[in-house]
């Protein structure tokens, strides 16, 4: 069924005023913007935002109308999509990926512009293979290949139940194990290295009694192969720990210099893979443990690879 959601991928913490009026019409030096799909919306907002983030300059208004599962509701989207278009001083953009193509075809029929990526790109690929896709809906977000679904839902359950130090229980199956200070970023990193990439992660954070000589934390050091250390700027931890403890020595500037300062010392003995996480985004920094895994040798149980358990 299909539903819309306002503003998405927008912090709510933003203090910049959305670009829609009381009356529902968008302010004039606002770009409205749709994400249009007949499943989960994901890969047009993806490709749609790595166009929009092109334009620094521009303020865009985005909503995601993502489950058109019929011509019916693909009408409806137009209606809506044409009204914009008549009422707004800018032109709407509009970013669709709607594999089905009854649902497509309808969607093409409004007076907006409308990049269709799957339309632009399926015939080629098409040619290409000498083969005809299947072009349903919700192949690439939705479940899928049940096996691999398992194995990703797996990867997750794994990594909540060895986030921060939890548990040390079957470290040995952790394809990865994120080594950092708190605040560096292990969380999100080890969250969307299991959930969109399958892979099993622990975090394990560097407390003040680890920073008493450079030994890896006794619970990962024989695993050190499998080590990955995150670091930042002391700037940037203390403002992150500022947050969650103002005014406290967990977040004063020395305390993070020092801890970091020890922390780096600690990888460069082990000579472990790191990451600077204070200029990089989570998806930025899961690519970068993943080119590194292809090249690091797990030690201990040989049940790790550099290929995600959701790809074997």
């Amino acid at each position: 069924m299909m539903s819309y959601d306002e503003n998405p991928q927008v912090d709510p913490d933003d203090d910049e005023e959305v670009g829609v009026l009381d009356n529902g019409s968008y302010e004039p030096d606002v770009v409205p913007v749709f994400f249009l799909s007949d499943s989960t919306g994901i890969s047009a907002e993806t490709m749609g935002n790595a166009l929009l983030i092109q334009f620094p300059d521009v303020r865009f208004e985005r909503t995601l109308m993502p489950f058109i599962s019929s011509i019916e509701e693909a009408r409806d989207v137009v209606a809506r999509l044409d009204a914009v278009l008549d009422s707004s001083v800018r032109t709407p953009l509009v970013f669709a990926t709607a594999a089905s193509d009854e649902v497509r075809l309808e969607l093409l029929k409004t007076r907006c512009e409308v990049i269709d990526f799957f339309g632009l790109h399926m015939e080629r690929v098409e040619s290409i293979l000498d083969a005809h896709g299947v072009h349903a809906a919700a192949r690439l977000h939705g479940v899928g290949d049940i096996k691999r679904y398992n194995s990703r839902m797996q990867a997750v359950e794994y990594t909540i139940e060895h986030d921060d130090g939890q548990s040390v229980r079957s470290l040995e199956k952790a394809d990865v194990i994120l080594v950092a200070p708190s605040r560096c970023g292990k969380t999100p990193t080890a969250m969307y290295l299991a959930l969109q990439h399958g892979l099993f992660v622990a975090n394990y954070p560097i407390v003040d009694e680890d920073l008493q000589t450079n030994e890896l934390p006794r619970p990962v050091r024989h695993l050190r192969d499998r080590c990955f250390g995150l670091m930042t700027t002391a700037a940037r931890l203390s403002a992150v720990r500022q947050e969650r403890r103002p005014g406290s020595q967990y977040a004063s500037l020395e305390q993070c210099t020092f801890e970091l300062r020890r922390t780096e010392s600690m990888f460069r003995q082990h000579r472990l893979p790191i990451a600077d996480s204070s200029t990089k985004s989570v998806e930025e920094l899961a690519t970068i443990i993943l080119q590194r895994l292809k090249t690091m040798k797990p030690s201990g149980t040989p049940s790790s690879t550099s290929t995600p358990r959701s790809q074997r």
